[in-house]
């Protein structure tokens, strides 16, 4: 794939990856970095760290590092040309049309193509609502209570019961009908011909947490099954991987410092019209853990308000374990008489809703209320026991455990301390890992030269005088010369330190996490005292290098005295003194 290089490079000039990272993240100044939980593994303390006037992050927890690029690549599973499309668009880079690989730019066009047309359809969709053939839409959202600057917030719109509505509209538009029906907007007739998915119903627009509309929702306002209709999965929408109102929420989850997880999005519309923005919903699946990851990039503090029927109590159950393994801080909290949330603040309004949340039970306390049940009997205790000790060997952090097993003995009457001898048994013989266990790299570099390229990238004025000199032909270790000579070739093609260029093809992983760990650090030391150290560091290695040339001539020598031949003799003490002489001239 090939994009114009220099536009790539006014793009990253434009951005800042502070910025971009904090639409993901939440950051905290720390000195001259910024850090915060990584949205890449699991931690509870943070090791995330992001460097404004270098525009790289790195993970001291996980090893994942890169400029703004990179980072969204990762952060929202996008290709280069598509993260590279959206900074682009973000910093008012105009792009020439790039040019790809067949396949790799086929899977790109289709996903452009699928939220171009999705906008379209949300468009559409709005258009109708507010036509003369939504009215019984707008009497709908007019009976629920939920105001006209919510629906356009959330681009509420209305798919008339008719079968080709938005099928003529996207063929008059002259639009791949093909690729419609990928994006699940339309689906193929038995005849031929396509036909609305969507008829007859209220709907949703679906937006990724970078807002763009990824798939759709649709309740019915008439008789009919299933109640609520969601478009099937396709390449830019996997349920399992999305949550409802997350574009959204997200500035108001970092503010209030906590998330409420609802089911439906009548219960996220309702709660938000009624005040309470930090709210996101499922869409049509079980919480998974790619819901966490998302959601742990901006709290760590969770609220589960789940429905109070059969359904909802077990979808809560299921949840319990996901919140624990994530390390997450969870709050289970499930509505007195058979109030959903949608139900419940439209009743009682926002203040008494705000009062629920405030006393929600931690997981803990829910778990062996609700979950565990009660045992009078003997047997009734070792079946609650064997079912507790299962589920608390899928809590990750050692202090929950804890309080878990405390929990347990208190309701069981089974001694603490035979409780915990059981679960670390347990844990022993499974070989599970535990979570205090830090990432590190096994290569051993020279400390001199490894600091040498510190000082290369920090101070890029030396570049120049290390490639006119060629320190670099001084350096013992190979990984360490590539990554040099590497620094120099790139300083030279774009006239500035680029660490994703640089560090893009090392194969050595633990270098390359190494070289991004000391990059974050900036040198505390002015021009003057950099001069200082970097001779001292230059004569270093140069010391180094010569010590090590005169030990392999004294084995030369040794073995060429052993074999009499008095040629190479001569030869290697005529190179032994010109070796001396160089190294005497040694500034």
């Amino acid at each position: 794939m090939y994009v114009d290089q220099s536009k790539i490079e006014e793009i990253k000039n434009r951005i800042d990856i502070v910025d971009l990272v904090s639409e993901y993240v939440t950051l905290k100044k720390a000195g001259r970095n910024f850090t915060g939980l990584c949205p890449f593994h699991q931690e509870k303390t943070p090791s995330f760290s992001v460097n404004r006037e270098k525009q790289i992050f790195y993970c001291f927890g996980c090893g994942e590092a890169g400029n703004a690029i990179t980072f969204l690549m990762k952060i929202a599973d996008k290709s280069f040309p598509e993260a590279i499309k959206d900074l682009a668009d973000k910093t008012g880079v105009i792009l020439p049309p790039v040019s790809s690989g067949r396949e790799g730019r086929q899977k790109d066009l289709v996903k452009e193509g699928i939220i171009g047309l999705n906008a379209r359809a949300a468009q559409q969709f709005s258009r109708n609502l507010f036509s003369p053939a939504g009215a019984i839409a707008r009497k709908y959202l007019e009976e629920r209570g939920i105001a006209d600057e919510v629906v356009k917030q959330f681009r509420l719109g209305f798919a008339p019961d008719t079968w080709r509505s938005l099928t003529d509209y996207l063929a008059k538009e002259g639009c791949s009908l093909k690729l419609a029906e990928q994006a699940g907007l339309i689906i193929p007739g038995k005849e031929g011909g396509f036909y609305d998915r969507f008829r007859g119903r209220l709907i949703f627009p679906i937006e990724n947490v970078s807002g763009d509309i990824i798939a759709f929702g649709g309740r019915i306002l008439g008789k009919g099954e299933p109640k609520y209709l969601n478009s099937p999965e396709s390449p830019v929408y996997i349920k399992g991987k999305n949550l409802y109102g997350l574009n959204k929420a997200k500035e108001e989850i970092r503010k209030k410092g906590f998330v409420l997880i609802v089911e439906g999005y009548f219960d996220l519309i309702s709660l938000w019209n009624a005040g309470i923005g930090n709210v996101v919903a499922t869409l049509g699946t079980a919480l998974t853990r790619e819901h966490l990851d998302l959601l742990r990039r901006y709290t760590m503090d969770v609220v589960a308000l789940f429905d109070p029927d059969e359904a909802g109590k077990k979808a809560l159950d299921r949840s319990l374990e996901l919140f624990l393994s994530a390390g997450m801080k969870a709050r289970a909290l499930i509505l007195p008489g058979e109030y959903d949330p949608d139900d419940y603040v439209r009743k009682f309004g926002k203040d008494k809703m705000n009062a629920l949340i405030a006393l929600a039970q931690p997981l803990s306390d829910y778990y062996i209320e609700n979950v565990l049940g009660a045992g009078r009997t003997f047997e009734d205790k070792k079946v609650m026991v064997k079912n507790a000790m299962e589920f608390i060997a899928k809590i990750s952090d050692k202090k929950e455990k804890d309080l878990f097993i405390k929990r347990i003995s208190e309701k069981t009457g089974v001694n603490e301390e035979l409780l915990i001898k059981e679960i670390y048994r347990d844990a022993r013989k499974s070989g599970a890992k535990t979570d205090d266990g830090q990432q590190g790299g096994h290569g051993h570099y020279d400390p001199v030269e490894l600091f040498l390229i510190q000082l290369m990238m920090d101070f890029p004025q030396k570049i120049t005088q290390v490639d006119r000199e060629k320190i670099l032909d001084f350096f013992m270790q190979p990984e360490l010369l590539t990554l040099g000579r590497k620094v120099i070739d790139t300083y030279k093609l774009l006239g500035f330190i680029d660490m994703s260029v640089i560090l893009s093809d090392s194969a050595d992983s633990t270098l390359r996490e190494k070289m991004y760990k000391l990059m974050m650090k900036n040198m505390p030391i002015d021009d003057a005292m950099m001069e200082k150290i970097f001779a001292d560091s230059v004569r270093q290695i140069k010391r180094k290098w010569y010590k090590e040339q005169h030990r392999q001539i004294k084995i030369k020598l040794s073995q060429a005295q052993e074999k009499g031949n008095q040629d190479l003799i001569k030869e290697l003490l005529y190179e032994k003194e010109k070796l001396l002489t160089q190294e005497k001239e040694m500034p």
